[in-house]
């Protein structure tokens, strides 16, 4: 889990846990094999090859993770969907419906 920590001159400091990045989200949802180091990996050339799928209904999901975080609350959730897509696009996974 992405952790921020904030430290100030006065020795206080502030934990900020952040959700787990899009495309490890998006890896799992596709149920993609584990490969030789143990990590879940996208298509080597994409946009050419598939390495997994997943459903309209799991990028719904993985937007809603993502809306809960600060930085991105002000979005909308058709505009979270919209990055999650593109991003699935980016590493080889495709969406269906």
């Amino acid at each position: 889990m992405p952790t921020r920590v904030t430290v100030r001159g006065d020795r206080t400091f502030h934990f900020d846990v952040r959700t787990p990045q899009t495309s490890w989200l998006l890896r799992n949802a596709a149920d993609l094999p584990v490969g030789k180091k143990g990590k879940r990996k996208g298509a080597s050339r994409p946009g050419h090859e598939t390495a997994g799928t997943v459903s309209l209904k799991h990028v719904y999901e993985i937007a809603k993770i993502k809306q809960s975080e600060l930085r991105l609350s002000g979005l909308s959730l058709e505009g979270l969907c919209r990055s999650v897509i593109s991003q699935a696009k980016s590493i080889g996974i495709e969406v269906v419906a």
